[in-house]
């Protein structure tokens, strides 16, 4: 018989439903419109569902910040503009990036069942949220989704001194079986070696930071977090490459550069934005979807039949172990720190909402 988990001295548990409501209803406060409020508030327990805290019910305190400061544009008009079946931008005209990218999701869905393969370009949005929630989205409908974002430097590139390009993530979804034992693979990545917030907790905590992840203001690598300013690219050249690959793949492509923009005179350049691009493959046009998932559940299974390494706990895929943890905490709650309850409870209250109970 397994023990119900327990969460970390000073968090609380709540049910992954009653988070869902209470943050929409915050959001909405907030200015967002409900239907807005309530993608913006999935797209958070998805990712806090799946154990990425980072990007989830800790979010709702920094993103009603952004709203009310005018960076994230409650009442945005996106526009979809479009000159060729397979491919469109979506303008977010600031919008917040769940409901930006929530909306390019769907239409690269719709346009790929026509032509097979489509893209979406979003322009101008404001901090995508877990990139995964919009790939896995497009899993869902049987399709293989692939993201990219761009945002504001905050990392080191190799051979440059201080921040350059941007922690920009990559995303992969690929749809299995909905019958058999496999969670769908979801590959999602930052091209950074760590994450600011890995900094940030080192620094408040006096942790070493690993070999590589940090460096100072002036691009020297350092483990010490009282020093560190910055993440390093994962693989040097490589990450760093990647990330300003992406940048012309989604700022250059939909005409919004950030890269240039940023490092320019001009201080319009520092204003904060993303921009980002979802593509959705249907394995329909290319042999058929029974085929494809068949291959995708054998690649998986032999992977997983593979001899395992002495000390290894198993053989896992992308998304694997991330699905594990949204059962559990579908079943026990998901973990809200004490800093984050806190806000949340401030927020409450100056919103006169009734915050959920946490679980005993």
């Amino acid at each position: 018989m397994t023990d119900t988990p327990t969460p970390k001295p000073g968090k609380v548990r709540l049910p992954a439903e009653d988070l869902r409501i209470f943050s929409a209803a915050l959001l909405e406060k907030g200015g967002l419109s409900p239907e807005h409020a309530a993608t913006t508030a999935d797209v958070f327990v998805w990712a806090a569902l799946r154990g990425v805290d980072s990007h989830g019910i800790a979010r709702v305190p920094a993103y009603l910040e952004l709203l009310a400061k005018g960076v994230a544009n409650a009442q945005a008009e996106i526009s979809i503009e479009s000159t060729t079946p397979a491919a469109a931008v979506l303008d977010a005209d600031r919008a917040p990036g769940p409901v930006a990218l929530s909306a390019a999701a769907e239409e690269a869905v719709s346009r790929a069942r026509t032509t097979g393969i489509a893209s979406v370009g979003v322009r101008g949005t404001v901090h995508t949220g877990a990139i995964g929630y919009y790939v896995s989205k497009i899993a869902e409908q049987g399709m293989v989704g692939l993201g990219f974002v761009a945002g504001m430097p905050n990392m080191g590139y190799t051979g440059v001194k201080g921040p350059a390009v941007a922690t920009s993530p990559l995303a992969i979804a690929v749809p299995t079986d909905p019958s058999s034992s496999h969670a769908p693979l979801l590959l999602d990545m930052a091209t950074a070696t760590i994450a600011l917030g890995k900094i940030r907790q080192a620094k408040a905590s006096g942790t070493p930071l690993p070999e590589g992840a940090a460096a100072t203001e002036d691009g020297t690598p350092t483990t010490d977090p009282a020093t560190a300013v910055m993440p390093l690219p994962l693989g040097g050249a490589k990450g760093s490459g990647m990330s300003l690959a992406f940048e012309l793949l989604t700022s250059v492509l939909v005409g919004a550069p950030i890269f240039a923009a940023f490092h320019s005179d001009d201080p319009k350049g520092r204003k904060h934005r993303q921009n980002a691009l979802l593509i959705a493959v249907d394995p329909a046009a290319f042999g058929g979807t029974e085929g494809f998932t068949e291959g995708v559940g054998a690649t998986l299974s032999t992977l997983k039949g593979l001899p395992v390494a002495d000390g290894a706990d198993g053989v896992h895929y992308p998304g694997e172990r991330s699905a594990a943890v949204a059962v559990e905490r579908t079943e026990h709650g998901i973990p809200v720190a004490p800093k984050v309850w806190r806000e949340l409870m401030e927020n409450a209250e100056k919103f006169g909402i009734t915050p959920p109970t946490p679980l005993v």
